[in-house]
């Protein structure tokens, strides 16, 4: 929590990480495998990862803890390691953000349940609450100095998540990103004017966009959002690296690092605070976007 304050009283945008399945691919995970299991299987791989994105220039880390949820991890027959994955994923990112001599701000990563809320689905708000507090309870005991909900697509499953971390704990800040993908709003239709507005009344201490369709998506989606957000709100913009394309089996994206600095400082200018890449990305873009936000005069 001192960390999360710290950061946010320097000056200029902070850099948070980039993709971890997209690296732990490149290190041998397999598909359809939870890239959860490798916080205790390949532990050196995932702080391997970490550290790369510490050298070029990230100070917030997501753990590897995106699909750590009882929902997600059941459709692999893990639910019954939710607490030890999510402990062993801070622990991780917490290790390495401790080799570093400047400040690290560790995020434990919620990400959606997998499933549709009811009434569309199956999934009941109380399900959803206890399901993600008891995620939220392993990466507070693991050591996380923020929580981070994103990539949801429900304002009704980011009121569960949100909740499901307050029944756990009280204090830390909560960043809440969601996916804008459909044509600039949500799969479930909210709007980025909507999401500033409902999310920032909750309590997020940041809000803003991530994944999606690349970065003029996300570009987009920061400028509604900061015409709608109350004033001194702090954004977010987390852009995959373009739209992908399927060569060989694999998932190749479009934005190269070049294009990915570019996205940096445009998100900058747009009104973000927090900048950083999801899907497709690399330690080598975040190294693109520290240097031209160096460059731009932002950091």
């Amino acid at each position: 929590m001192a960390e999360w304050s710290q950061l946010l009283a320097r000056p200029g945008p902070i850099l948070a990480d980039g993709a971890m399945g997209t690296m732990l691919f490149e290190l041998g995970l397999q598909f359809g495998d939870p890239p959860e299991m490798w916080n205790l299987e390949q532990p050196d791989k995932v702080r391997q990862v970490h550290r790369a994105y510490l050298e070029a220039g990230a100070r917030m880390l997501l753990t590897n803890t995106f699909g750590g949820n009882r929902f997600r991890l059941g459709m692999h027959g893990r639910e019954s390691q939710v607490a030890e994955l999510n402990r062993a994923g801070a622990r991780l990112a917490r290790e390495a953000g401790a080799e570093r001599s400047q400040e690290t701000v560790i995020a434990g990563d919620l990400g959606p349940s997998g499933g549709l809320m009811a009434p569309l689905g199956d999934l009941d708000y109380e399900q959803a609450r206890r399901g993600f507090a008891e995620q939220a309870q392993a990466l507070r005991e693991g050591g996380v100095d923020v929580f981070w909900i994103e990539t949801i697509s429900s304002l009704e499953e980011m009121r569960a998540a949100f909740d499901g971390i307050r029944m756990v704990d009280g204090e830390r800040p909560i960043i809440m990103t969601m996916t804008f993908d459909t044509r600039g709003r949500t799969m479930m239709g909210v709007t980025p004017e909507e999401a500033a507005s409902v999310l920032t009344s909750l309590g997020a201490a940041a809000v803003g966009g991530n994944c999606g369709n690349g970065p003029e998506e996300i570009l987009e989606v920061i400028r509604k959002m900061k015409a709608a957000a109350p004033e001194g709100t702090v954004l977010v913009s987390k852009a995959n690296a373009g739209v992908p394309r399927l060569e060989k089996g694999r998932a190749v994206y479009a934005a190269g690092p070049a294009d990915m600095a570019a996205y940096a400082v445009a998100a900058q200018q747009a009104g973000a605070r927090i900048i950083g890449a999801c899907c497709g990305s690399t330690p080598a873009h975040l190294r693109e976007m520290a240097r031209a936000l160096r460059s731009a005069g932002a950091g």
